[in-house]
């Protein structure tokens, strides 16, 4: 069988890159060695004549390759539906459901978002691992709601800057024990990691190791007899941000696995560690009992707002609630309602 051929033009942002370096950007699932060595074997031209690796390239020039050789950094691609809200050639937005993580990580290499975005992608393209998902930020594994991937090395280049900076606006809406008295408010409270020393945890205490800046605006928007649903926006983008910013205040999320009012860190359940206490990762902890339907942290990731990475286009996304918070919402009002 004749290996495919395939042409790129080179885009004004990699001018002067090595041609290996050039092709791992596009190959996202072929490391720079593997591509490397095609070249060195005559599978790649500029402009038409050949190219060895240390060739540079430059802004409008066309580089082939004959990909000679399979991937070797493809991800595991797993079928299973997945609420697309949008798709171009350049980015997707996606509703992730809960207790799915964003990617493989230590002994969890299947299951993830990122296998079944490879095979959302390998579905759209003629061979397997053209295109690699360029996770560019995350959600916690039972926090449900909107994700934005990458599809292209720019895109997820300016995404991820996007994020960085925090030109991206995100809403989340939370489930919390107790009742908000101020219907809206500003949690400005540094964050740093707990001192509890088995979990990666994080706190808003004045005894956090490393605290940084964050910020969490809120707005309340519907009260029960014990509970409140509330509306979130993190300013900042720190870890586990809004459900210990909540728990600070005295009004943690229900069903919140870790974290407890005021600062507190709930007492380990040895039913949830998977692996030795010293090597427990916070984001791998199975269903919580709460006294409701849903049986996790109740935190949803409702709405998306951002520039679009190539076009500049202003974006908003916004989902629907999971059935589990819904019908949590649905119990509470059963009970006596304040507002």
């Amino acid at each position: 069988m004749t290996p495919p051929v395939f042409e790129l033009i080179v885009e004004p942002e990699l001018r002067g890159v090595r041609i290996d370096s050039f092709l791992a950007k596009h190959f996202r699932n072929y490391s720079q060695w593997r591509l490397s060595r095609m070249v060195r074997c005559g599978c790649a031209s500029v402009n038409g004549a050949p190219a060895d690796e240390t060739r540079r390239v430059f802004p409008g020039e066309a580089v082939r390759l004959s990909l000679v050789e399979p991937p070797d950094k493809l991800l595991n691609a797993e079928s299973r539906e997945l609420p697309v809200y949008y798709v171009d050639p350049w980015m997707l937005v996606v509703d992730k459901p809960a207790g799915m993580i964003a990617h493989p990580t230590g002994e969890y290499q299947s299951g993830t978002l990122a296998n079944i975005l490879q095979s959302y992608f390998d579905q759209k393209t003629p061979l397997r691992g053209l295109v690699r998902p360029g996770i560019v930020h995350r959600l916690d594994r039972h926090t449900s709601g909107l994700m934005v991937v990458a599809a292209h090395h720019l895109s997820h280049r300016h995404l991820a800057s996007a994020f960085e900076a925090g030109r991206v606006a995100k809403t989340y809406v939370a489930l919390v024990e107790g009742v908000m008295p101020r219907d809206t408010g500003v949690i400005d409270l540094p964050i740093g990691r707990a001192r509890e020393g088995r979990l990666v945890l994080m706190s808003a205490r004045g005894d956090a190791v490393d605290a940084k800046p964050s910020k969490t605006s809120y707005r309340v928007l519907r009260r029960f007899a014990e509970h409140t649903m509330v509306e979130c926006r993190p300013a900042t983008g720190r870890n586990h941000q809004i459900r210990v910013h909540l728990s600070q205040i005295g009004h943690p999320l229900i069903g919140d696995e870790f974290y407890m009012a005021h600062g507190a860190i709930r007492p380990l359940n040895p039913d949830w560690i998977p692996v030795a206490p010293e090597d427990f990762d916070a984001n791998f902890v199975d269903e919580i009992e709460t006294g409701f339907p849903i049986r996790r942290h109740a935190l949803h990731a409702m709405k998306l707002e951002l520039a679009h990475p190539i076009s500049g286009l202003w974006m908003t996304f916004q989902s629907i609630l999971p059935p589990d918070f819904q019908a949590t919402i649905d119990v509470l009002s059963d009970g006596a309602s304040v507002s």
